[in-house]
């Protein structure tokens, strides 16, 4: 067995005590320019953290492997580092806040300061903690998002429906991106999404996934020795795990991906499950580089004539970043802790079992679901059109779809995935996020992914034993929500669609549905 990752500092006392969470590893922050002979660093690998929910194997691996790394580089910048790995013998506290204080007492500190965590539940876990300490305590910002907590929440107020392009384009102009000398967007528009939805040619090529060579033995026999549960298959793609990494697959996403990013960036292909994405997202939402660097490098790219990046390309990944991941973040810290127990839809079924496993003959969720288990990643069409989709349609208890997200992705993080889930994926906020329902029958699939044309079901069948279920299971929902939906705009059209059936034709629609949910559908 392995013996435990453990870094310790050479003095038996400090002044002050400074804790780094597993999602703060920004080597940018100024607490980290110049090393102060009285200041220690703590970093924590919390069993509490690992087991607040059933997470991936790869996800705890990759977290692991990124805080030891920062911990090496904090020691070799001339910080003093107390490092706590989940198998150490003295890594016994239940919970975070606990640990905290014990590493005080241990080193007589007289003040502790920690930067302010992007989750709510650590956020009041610390405060709390606080309040009850006689020794001064302090938080700073993580210098990393480019708003504040709760910027989001102040712009929209009181409306009932918080739309992220007018916050995107508030962020646009603020930062001055992609704007002409008069202050107007480049190509006389804000939003090129109408350009990201074509399905690629056969026999397009996507860059391979980057390999950093990453060794997780040793945590993979310490996450052993600790005991801690997880889900998942280890082994998949790598993902940067330090700074220099992070940086290195965004010099590749640049150059081999962003020239086509936009254009597919919504499509689905067997075989293909990364096809231009940047595979940033874990090493964003660590804080190892930050979104306006990401930005700036790729605007960069897109001003140089002899790269031949289009505007629709590069608009696309810079409404990603400033658009959406601010705005998310806003929503988040404006509506908790409530809004993580939204259920607008009263949904109540239990998530499919084979959302764990992938083994489902729907060949689109099959492909989904095992990326998922085997890579702890999906991209974000995947994501929502897909898995989410699908336990949309079938009414699966949000908290149960919130669970698995959190626990399956390596980049979610509360703050970023709980309102992607209940706002954009399962409508649970109702309507706070999306401006309808994100739900689609076969057709979508079949329209965006080449799944469609190897499923044992037919897309264009809507009942029968091989028909697409996505197919009855859309038109289910729509008529079971009738009373909360009907009145949104957006869907105006299929409940026309579904007025004009014969009601012999809504009955079996109906029947295909609910014999498919009480037969496969768990």
């Amino acid at each position: 067995m392995a013996s435990p990752f453990r870094l310790r500092p050479d003095r038996p006392a400090y002044a002050r005590l400074r804790l780094v969470l597993g999602d703060q590893l920004n080597e940018q922050h100024s607490w980290f320019q110049n090393p102060d002979p009285e200041t220690l660093y703590l970093l924590v690998e919390a069993r509490a953290e690992q087991t607040y929910t059933l997470h991936h194997i790869r996800k705890i691996e990759l977290f692991f492997r990124a805080m030891r790394s920062f911990g090496q580089h904090l020691q070799a910048r001339g910080h003093a580092v107390h490092y706590l790995s989940i198998a150490d013998p003295e890594n016994t506290e239940a919970s975070l806040s606990r640990t905290l204080g014990a590493v005080a007492d241990r080193y007589g500190v007289q003040r502790i300061e920690w930067l302010l965590p992007d989750e709510y539940r650590l956020d009041r876990e610390l405060t709390e903690w606080a309040a009850s300490q006689s020794r001064p305590t302090a938080t700073a910002d993580t210098e990393h998002f480019l708003t504040r907590r709760h910027e989001v929440g102040e712009l929209f107020g009181e409306r009932s429906h918080w739309l992220m392009e007018t916050f995107y384009r508030r962020m646009r102009q603020r930062l001055g991106l992609l704007l002409d000398g008069a202050g107007k967007p480049l190509g006389g528009r804000w939003n090129f999404d109408a350009e990201n939805r074509h399905k690629p040619p056969a026999g397009t090529r996507f860059p391979p996934p980057l390999d950093f060579g990453n060794d997780y033995a040793a945590i993979r026999a310490d996450i052993a020795a600790a005991g801690l549960p997880h889900f998942g298959r280890s082994g998949g793609i790598d993902f940067p795990t330090t700074r220099a990494q992070a940086l290195h697959q965004l010099d590749y996403f640049i150059e081999q991906a962003l020239p086509q990013f936009g254009r597919y960036q919504d499509a689905m292909l067997e075989g293909e499950p990364f096809l231009n994405h940047s595979l940033l997202s874990f090493a964003l939402n660590v804080k190892l580089i930050s979104p306006l660097e990401v930005v700036e490098r790729c605007l960069a790219a897109y001003a140089d004539p002899e790269r031949q990046i289009g505007l629709a390309q590069v608009e696309g990944f810079v409404r990603q970043l400033i658009g959406w991941r601010e705005y998310l973040r806003g929503v988040y810290w404006a509506r908790m802790p409530d809004y993580a127990a939204g259920n607008f839809l009263h949904h109540d079924r239990p998530l499919p079992a084979w959302y764990w496993t992938g083994e489902t003959e729907l060949n689109c969720l099959r492909h989904a679901l095992n990326n998922s288990l085997d890579n702890g990643f999906a991209h974000h069409i995947q994501r929502l059109m897909v898995t989410g989709n699908y336990a949309l349609l079938a009414g699966v208890r949000p908290a149960e779809v919130n669970a698995w997200y959190l626990g399956v992705y390596v980049d979610a993080l509360e703050w970023v995935q709980l309102p992607n889930t209940q706002g954009m994926s399962q409508y649970a906020d109702g309507g706070l996020v999306a401006t309808k329902p994100y739900v689609s029958s076969g057709a979508y699939l079949n329209k965006m992914s080449d799944y469609c044309r190897s499923c044992r079901y037919d897309v264009k069948q809507r009942t029968g034993p091989r028909a697409c279920p996505f197919n009855a299971l859309y038109w289910h929902f729509l008529d079971r929500h009738r009373e909360r939906l009907a009145n949104n705009q957006r869907l105006a059209m299929p409940y026309k669609t579904w007025d004009r059936m014969s009601e012999a034709d809504r009955q079996a629609l109906r029947a295909q549905a609910e014999t498919w949910l009480a037969q496969e559908g768990n």
